[in-house]
């Protein structure tokens, strides 16, 4: 099945920063999950290099608008792969093909009569390069840009954008996906339940040259957006091209959401008016915000991949940057996640689990993967582990095909939780004591071989670099490059006897700023000076173990009692996405009273099942001796109004 995935094309009016590698991130996982689902794919990206910003941009710099766009598309295209982004297209607004493209819709959509000749009034914001209505203002000011946009007079040409608009609001209506998460499905309704205006295309030539001239009128040239959208048609070859016939008709567009407008509203009604179908969904995710201010090149505000990189490691920023936000929602970025995440997920959960895993299996099994004792019933703990890993799969894939990457991945860390509580229950070591525990022992190693080769094909997406690691080292490298999801249905993949190779920890735990923890020193003969302050520190602890606890504001949105249990609550909180934690409160708070409580939560606690629910963090609550000698828990909330999610520092 074909697939066509794009990344909105980047207005070189600066450097990449972390919102464009975040996009470019979620459309190459998204491409790679596809590619192992056996799609045929086409991912493609690029540059916006003409309007009004980058001849501003490229007059400060000292350039022609020509030298600064071909500079700057250069360092976004060195960019990618850093982050182990692989495009198959990387498309620039001002390469000849896609100028012949757009002159060419433009004259079909003038020679239709949807494009005319008028005068307009309005405001005019120069940072969005659009006029803007009262409307979508806030106090006056654009909401990106936090600026007055200015009063504007001039006679432009016009597309009849508004003769389409009822067909838009079925199209919309009738296709639920057709612009997703739904808050901004809805969000696009609300604007068109107003009369909509028609769009201002042009510019004239005496107030902006850098542009694609208008094909009609020479006087005139393109308005940015109605260039840059043709984009991700000139990218595949249209009209005639085979590829265009292939994969248009699945196109899925990741966008941010400060550009839903032109893509939820200009788009398809450019598209209807040329008589090409509009594209399959639009996928558009929040701000990645510090200090409470979204992330912006035009704020100044901005975190750099390279730097990321650099100091975390590709791997750990695409695992990051996947897990933490929830698509759609806002999320917050500091260095002190990023290490948290590191430390915790990476290094302690999958890595410790995969080196401790090969090293029992280089230990107990000649470093090659046992042929799991075909005539020993099946554990409890077995039957939970393949069970577990079947459902596991199923949601990855579901939750990946909606753009929930957070999910899939909390879905493949609790896996590495079961199988870290596997190795503990079955505990290898003492089965390698007994004789009579071989084939018990095989099975065991069998299972972790095997569990680890489905989540190498699970995270291959994710982490390309580290999946690859573990391919290797499980000895199934070839099989690796042509692997499929239905792969990890199956059991008995990895051949026995199939030797494993070495390798080294996959995420050595980092300190501050990415530092690699250097190996303990020789401890130095105690004297008694050191002796006091060890007593004196006794049941402290550093600043550092302080930070690795991630404690964030929740609201609870649904409650009820756990089946059986006197003291147990099931909650679902969002901080921001959704988890359920379990709380023995039920002795003190009724679930009514609950709903809409904002309260505290630690948040990246390992999960753990109470009465057979699995619990993801824990609801801080005080502990309160009362007058006739019982105990009253009092949940900890916040004081006053702050956002869901926000961490508590």
């Amino acid at each position: 099945m074909p697939t066509y995935i794009t990344t909105p094309i980047y207005y070189v009016n600066a450097l990449p920063h972390l919102g464009h590698a975040y996009t470019t991130i979620v459309a190459d996982a998204y491409s790679r999950f596809r590619r192992l689902c056996g799609d045929d794919v086409r991912f493609q990206t690029g540059t916006d290099e003409h309007g009004e910003k980058i001849a501003e941009a490229a007059a400060k710099a000292g350039e022609s608008p020509r030298d600064y766009v071909d500079r700057i598309a250069v360092a976004f295209r060195e960019t990618w792969p850093l982050l182990a982004v692989e495009p198959d297209t990387i498309i620039r607004t001002t390469d000849g093909e896609h100028i012949r493209t757009v002159q060419a819709i433009l004259q079909q959509v003038y020679d239709r009569g949807d494009i005319y000749f008028s005068e307009y009034s309005g405001l005019y914001c120069k940072g969005c390069e659009r006029f803007l209505t009262e409307k979508e203002l806030v106090d006056g000011k654009c909401p990106d840009h936090l600026v007055e946009p200015k009063p504007i007079t001039e006679q432009n040409y016009f597309f009849r954008m508004s003769a389409y608009q009822e067909w838009l609001i079925d199209h919309i209506k009738a296709n639920p996906d057709f612009i997703t998460p739904e808050r901004y499905r809805n969000e696009v309704l609300s604007f068109l339940s107003e009369p909509l205006e028609d769009l201002c295309i042009s510019r004239p030539t005496s107030r902006l040259t850098w542009g694609i001239p208008l094909p009609f009128d020479e006087g005139f040239v393109t308005y940015v957006w109605f260039d840059a959208l043709i984009n991700y048609l000139s990218g595949i070859g249209y009209p005639d091209s085979p590829d265009f016939e292939k994969y248009w008709p699945t196109a899925e567009h990741v966008i941010a959401k400060d550009i839903l407008k032109p893509h939820a509203i200009y788009w398809p009604t450019m598209l209807r008016a040329m008589g090409v179908a509009p594209y399959e969904r639009l996928h558009v995710h929040g701000y990645w915000n510090v200090d409470a201010t979204k992330m912006s090149k035009s704020l100044g505000n901005v975190v750099r991949p390279r730097e990321l990189v650099e100091t975390y490691g590709v791997d750990t920023v695409r695992y990051f940057v996947l897990r933490e936000m929830s698509f759609g929602l806002d999320s917050s970025f500091s260095g002190e996640a990023v290490l948290a995440r590191h430390n915790a997920d990476l290094a302690n959960d999958l890595g410790n689990l995969f080196s401790r895993s090969l090293t029992m299996i280089a230990k107990y099994a000649a470093g090659r993967v046992p042929e799991r004792d075909s005539g020993s019933a099946l554990t409890p703990d077995d039957r939970e582990l393949m069970s577990a890993l079947s459902a596991m799969v199923i949601q990855y894939r579901e939750c990946m095909d909606e753009f929930r990457f957070h999910k899939a991945l909390q879905a493949v860390w609790e896996v590495i939780g079961l199988l870290n509580r596997y190795i503990v229950t079955n505990a290898p070591w003492e089965l390698a004591k007994h004789a009579r525990q071989t084939d018990r022992l095989r099975t065991v190693l069998y299972f972790l071989a095997e569990a680890l080769w489905k989540m190498t094909l699970v995270l291959g997406p994710i982490m390309p670099a580290t999946a690859e690691k573990m391919a290797a080292a499980l000895g199934m490298a070839d099989r690796f490059a042509h692997a499929v999801l239905d792969d990890a249905l199956e059991w008995g993949t990895i051949p026995a006897e199939t030797a494993l190779g070495t390798v080294g920890p996959l995420f050595p735990r980092l300190e501050k700023k990415g530092e690699a923890k250097a190996a303990p020193a020789e401890p130095a003969k105690a004297n008694a000076n050191t002796n006091r302050g060890a007593v004196a520190d006794e049941g402290l602890i550093g600043f550092d173990q302080f930070k690795a606890v991630e404690l964030r504001v929740a609201e609870v949105v649904a409650a009820e009692r756990v089946a059986k249990s006197e003291r147990l609550l099931k909650l679902t909180v969002r901080a921001p996405e959704e988890r359920t934690i379990v709380a023995g409160i039920a002795q003190h708070y009724t679930p009514e009273t609950l709903i809409g409580l904002k309260v505290l939560i630690v948040a990246n606690l390992k999960p753990t099942k109470l009465m057979g629910i699995a619990s993801h963090g824990m609801v801080l609550a005080a502990k309160e001796q009362t007058a006739d000698g019982g105990e009253r828990l009092v949940l900890a909330t916040v004081a006053g109004p702050v956002a869901i999610g926000s961490r508590v520092a």
